[in-house]
């Protein structure tokens, strides 16, 4: 049941339900690294939990993802992977890639590597890096971001863009002591930048989960939830949050967010245990603890049924925590 205490305030929070996710909405990086190429050159990215970040200075270069065109990339530009989807840059699309494992890297510094590739001078200079959100690839807002954010097309919407951008080319061009640690911490700012001024120029879409998380009373429920997933939430608890009766809440909740109150908690909650079993790597014992389970049984069969996997898969199986570490390991 829920709890009555005056921490409830801190739960429900403010009425401004999008500013509120994107309070608790965190990127960390995970690890970066300096690429020297000398065209022709072409690196394949394979597909990871974590997004990817790139940025380009020099010669300009190509991007691919998946089935999509290819595109452009030109000095100052910045691009964010969310979603860490397979992708290609190359020096020219006509040219053949190899898989990033395949390069030798040196370290640096702790969590930032340097490498060397092509078969001339190096030209283009690439930071790359990857960055766990502290939400799981299949939460909401994630879900609905594109496969590529472009900082320069966002850059007329956050003044803030183009003045990261041409810090981290002066860093990069001036090859000071120290700058591969500036660059990464102007990574991480201008990620997070990229992010805030996508949602603000509305997402790409008025329907659906952006409608709904919008919508005065909806919103701040679905906040509410995401902020904090581990809390008792009943049918109950959440019509009055929303100050209506639990049948008029009910019916309105699933007509504008497609699925029941019930349903969308439980998917919240197994997908925030799935980042706590990969991400922090606590045991499924404490996961079901955390949740309120009475038994590590009974959370292990809710999980599944939502995620379509038993705990222990996310739990043994972690991939993809790092762009350049994993290629060393």
């Amino acid at each position: 049941m829920l709890d009555r205490s005056s921490n409830d305030a801190s739960i429900y929070g403010g009425s401004d339900a999008v500013s509120d996710l994107l309070r608790g909405l965190r990127l960390d990086g995970v690890d970066y690294g300096r690429c020297e190429m000398g065209a022709p050159w072409g690196i394949s990215f394979p597909a990871q939990t974590a997004a990817r970040f790139h940025f380009i200075d020099g010669s300009s270069c190509w991007l691919k993802v998946s089935a999509g065109d290819w595109l452009e990339l030109r000095a100052g530009d910045a691009v964010l992977l969310p979603r860490g989807l397979e992708h290609v840059l190359a020096s020219a699309p006509d040219v053949p890639s190899l898989a990033i494992r395949s390069f030798s890297f040196e370290e640096v510094s702790e969590g930032i590597y340097e490498m060397r590739g092509g078969n001339a001078e190096a030209t283009t200079t690439l930071f790359c890096g990857s960055m766990h959100f502290n939400v799981g690839v299949v939460h909401p807002l994630l879900r609905m971001m594109p496969e590529t954010i472009r900082a320069t097309e966002l850059a007329g919407r956050d003044p803030a863009i183009p003045h990261l951008l041409e810090a981290m080319t002066r860093e990069v061009d001036m090859k000071r002591v120290g700058s591969a640690g500036i660059l990464a911490r102007l990574a991480d700012v201008l990620a997070a930048t990229i992010i805030r001024a996508w949602i603000e120029r509305g997402c790409g879409d008025s329907t659906g989960w952006v409608a709904a998380i919008r919508n005065s009373d909806i919103g701040k429920v679905l906040a509410a939830i995401h902020r904090s997933p581990d809390h008792d939430w009943t049918v109950e608890s959440l019509a009055k949050l929303m100050g209506a009766s639990r049948s008029s809440f009910a019916e309105r909740f699933t007509a504008i967010v497609g699925e029941t109150p019930a349903r969308y908690v439980t998917r919240v909650r197994m997908h925030q245990a799935m980042h706590w079993l990969t991400r922090e790597r606590l045991r499924v014992s404490v996961v079901a603890a955390r949740l309120g389970y009475d038994s590590q049984a009974s959370f292990s069969r809710a999980f599944k049924r939502v995620i379509g996997e038993p705990p222990s898969h996310f739990r043994d199986d972690v991939q993809g925590e790092g762009l350049f570490s994993s290629s060393l390991s």
